[in-house]
């Protein structure tokens, strides 16, 4: 008798799996999605296995199939078990990242009376008793969650009196889908020569309702098919329809509706370019690497090339390769801000058959390109982080474009994963080549390919569109540090140095365009009393209030919470209050004052919030429509700006001196990052760094575009204090809205895991802290940290009871 082992979406979190008998109706593979019952109620579940026996003696049957044909291939249902097991995190918040959008089904639970409106009146209710007895007999049945919603927080008290009296039973349910395919009536042509006889013959009778038939049934004809809302609106009527489908013109049909948010978009198809003997060389051995998939060996590459070397003329010869081999390919990008520019570099070259998958569309289109993706209609899936899990069939490509973003790992829900070391798995899963590109490689990823876990390729020159057709070698931009403490000295207060005003000021002469970098948003960073001190914090967290000038309000950047600028201080009642600090809108303030005549764009969180917004903007500037980019981390990414002859970073020290072992990488990262983008025309470029800090190696090795001197810097360090790639780092941290319970339980738990670390006899692993957050109290609950460093840290907390209010990051991106 068979069972299944079945992964049930359960409000506990669970990390395992439940054995379910598979009745003699139903056919169940790994993979499929079924409704099982768990305790009371019926739940949505996965089948990660199916077994000849069960591990137990008592087991009930699957109720029912969801749908016949698996939602998991069975690259993903061993991709599911193997993040749970990495990333300790529940089995079924790991397949709810691979099931369809707006599939996930949770409990719903409703109250049903259990007697008529007559038997009420003797029961000798409460009033509130009475009111919600009577609703739920109008109704017939009302969700829970609608009564503790109306009436607050007596509806529990009122609930369980009227279930104990027997007047209301309780009923489980699954909520329904929140997507389902769109399906559309339309009208289709079956008859063409029969069409076009009857459309003469209306037009022989010359009637005005003849001509508008006839008219109609030329658009149906040139059409083939239409919604019949169009129809009608264009003159359809229910007799017309009726003699065109009697007659055999045309029948009318419902088909759903592909919600692709590419359409009615055209790519010109542009063919290979001819490659550089570098570019050449790395697609070679990726095609070989494709070639040898049949072998079993899976492949991993570096692909780590300058900016502006042309690393996507490889991703798309290596495209070429995979498609003609038959396999199909997912393209990685680390913000919904690089979709757009990506899409079309790649649509050009595949039309028709590259499809968009991110955040940002609608749960119908999001739906409806996962549905396309599984039926095998599109070659390559494009998107950032969550576009990894698409149900690509035939994967034989995996590409992570600028695959050292921090943006590839999912830090706010469960499971945290990172999406380079959840590619690496599923390329063993499913037999694909891995390729990892970047500028600035992760120093982990550039470890990796050193001890040749990865082959390492090279991109070392820039490339630029010839005068005559082709590509030539260009120079990186020339970049001058600039110390602002000499500026200052110099009598300089501009948040512009001298170097830097002058030349914005020679580009705009020359018709050119600048990017203005700053890693921070708001008009002034914190507003501060100049008589006593007394700086505006939020309520909820513990950090400074942002001002944004053109809310004319303080915001806070952890819980979005508002407030007004105060006229005079609310310490010492003094009216000298002052905004300090700069963020981008400070800048683009700034550069309209000193620069009148240039047109400026901003592109940083704040002014993105709208569907299709970074595309608007990228081609606002792309479009010469404005002089002046002022932008956050966004202007730092990937994007070929080929105008922009100058680049100027306001500050290079904000993220330099947090206290974080990743702080130095980071930053050159950023800085390298965005002095790419350049002098990418025939202009050629120049980028000027402000800092306080110009002997940080950090910055040293920006302006020298030296990858390599701070990659092994960074590698020494690591290896001193054993952290990645030398180590594993796992980090949990407790939160609560007591701040001494809050202390005490994180104490606790450390001293519990040191316990645990001694029965274990794991003297390798070091337990770090308890320590206060960086930011220590967020949305009200005050936050602890303990870091675990060492082989395997994840190896004491497998099976530690942690309490509610904990979450385990393992392999954190940031310490902080």
């Amino acid at each position: 008798m068979p069972f299944a082992d079945v992964a049930v979406n359960a409000a506990v979190p669970l990390l395992q799996t439940f054995t379910y008998r598979i009745p003699d109706s139903l056919r169940v593979e790994p993979g499929q999605a079924v409704y099982v019952p768990f305790g009371l109620r019926t739940l949505q579940g996965v089948v990660m296995a199916v077994r000849e026996d069960s591990p137990v003696s008592e087991t009930r049957d699957i109720a029912a199939l969801i749908e016949s044909r698996p939602v998991l291939s069975a690259a993903h249902v061993g991709l599911a078990a193997w993040m749970s097991e990495y990333y300790l995190a529940p089995l079924f918040d790991c397949i709810g990242l691979m099931l369809p959008p707006g599939s996930r089904q949770r409990p719903l639970t409703l109250l049903r009376p259990r007697l008529t409106a007559d038997e009420t009146g003797a029961l000798g209710l409460s009033d509130e008793e009475a009111a919600l007895l009577n609703l739920v007999i109008e109704r017939g049945e009302v969700a829970q969650e609608e009564v503790r919603k109306a009436i607050g927080k007596r509806a529990a008290a009122i609930v369980a009196s009227l279930l104990r009296c027997g007047c209301l039973e309780r009923i489980y349910r699954l909520r329904p889908p929140s997507a389902r395919p769109k399906a559309v009536r339309v009208i289709r042509l079956s008859d063409r020569a029969a069409a076009r006889h009857r459309a003469d013959e209306l037009r022989a009778d010359g009637s005005a309702l003849a001509l508008r038939r006839a008219g109609l049934l030329e658009l149906l004809i040139s059409e083939e098919e239409m919604p019949l809302s169009r129809a009608r609106a264009s003159g359809l009527t229910p007799a017309f329809a009726r003699d065109l489908t009697d007659g055999g013109i045309a029948v009318t049909q419902e088909i759903s509706l592909l919600r692709d948010p590419l359409a009615g978009r055209e790519f010109a198809h542009r063919a290979p370019p001819r490659l550089t003997p570098a570019q050449e060389a790395a697609a070679r051995a990726i095609a070989r690497a494709l070639e040898a998939r049949a072998s079993g060996q899976p492949a991993g590459f570096l692909l780590h090339g300058v900016t502006g070397s042309g690393k996507t003329e490889v991703y798309l010869a290596a495209l070429d390769k995979a498609v003609s081999l038959g396999q199909r390919a997912i393209v990685l990008v680390p913000e919904i801000s690089l979709t757009p520019q990506t899409v079309r570099r790649f649509a050009e070259r595949f039309p028709r058959r590259v499809a968009v998958m991110h955040s940002g569309l609608s749960l119908g289109e999001h739906f409806d390109m996962w549905q396309a993706v599984r039926d095998g209609r599109f070659d390559v899936v494009v998107g950032p982080r969550g576009a990894l899990l698409a149900p690509q069939p035939d994967l034989g490509l995996l590409i992570i474009d600028e695959e050292h973003e921090w943006t590839y790992k999912q830090q706010d829900s469960s499971p945290r994963y990172h999406a380079g070391r959840v590619a690496r798995e599923l390329c063993c899963l499913a037999g694909a080549v891995l390729v990892l590109g970047s500028a600035t490689p992760d120093v982990e990823s550039y470890f990796r390919a050193q001890e040749g876990d990865d082959q390492l390729l090279e991109l070392p020159e820039r490339v630029r569109p010839a005068a005559g057709g082709g590509v030539e070698t260009a120079p990186l931009p020339g970049v001058e540090v600039v110390d602002l403490r000499e500026e200052l000295k110099a009598g300089n207060r501009s948040i512009f140095s001298r170097p830097l005003a002058r030349g914005i000021q020679e580009a705009l002469d020359s018709g050119e365009q600048v990017v203005l970098f700053l890693n921070r948003r708001g008009t002034a960073s914190f507003v501060q009393c100049r008589d006593c001190g007394y700086v505006a914090e939020c309520r909820s967290c513990s950090v400074a209030l942002t001002y944004h000038e053109p809310e004319r309000a303080l915001v806070c950047h952890y819980c979005n919470r508002r407030a007004p600028l105060p006229a005079s201080c609310p310490r010492c009642e003094g009216d000298r209050i002052r905004m300090l600090g700069l963020g981008t809108e400070r800048v683009e303030e700034e550069v309209k004052k000193a620069f009148p005549a240039a047109r400026t764009l901003r592109w940083d969180r704040d002014v993105t919030r709208g569907r299709d917004t970074h595309e608007s903007i990228l081609a606002r500037f792309l479009a010469h429509e404005a002089d002046v980019l002022i932008g956050t981390q966004m202007v730092a990414k990937g994007l070929d700006m080929p105008l922009v002859t100058l680049v100027g970073v306001i500050s290079a020290d904000t993220s330099l001196h947090l206290p974080d072992f990743r702080a130095g990488e980071r930053t050159f990262q950023l800085l390298e990052q965005v002095a790419g983008r350049a002098g990418r025309g025939a202009k050629g470029g120049r980028v000027v760094i402000q800092t306080y800090t110009p002997e940080h190696p950090a910055i040293e090795s920006a302006a020298r575009h030296d990858y390599r001197g701070i990659a092994e810097r960074e590698i020494a360090f690591r290896r001193r204090l054993g952290y990645p790639p030398f180590g594993r780092l796992a980090m949990i941290t407790f939160s609560h809205t007591g701040a001494e319970y809050a202390r005490e339980q994180a104490a606790a738990t450390a001293q519990e895991l040191k316990q645990k670390r001694r029965d274990l006899g794991l003297a390798n692993i070091d337990i770090l802290g308890p320590s206060p957050a960086f930011a220590h109290r967020v949305r009200g609950r005050w936050r602890w940290n303990i870091l675990l460093r060492g082989s395997d840290p994840a190896t004491i907390l497998r099976g530690f009871p942690l309490r509610r209010g904990w979450t385990v990051d393992v392999d954190p991106i940031s310490i902080l």
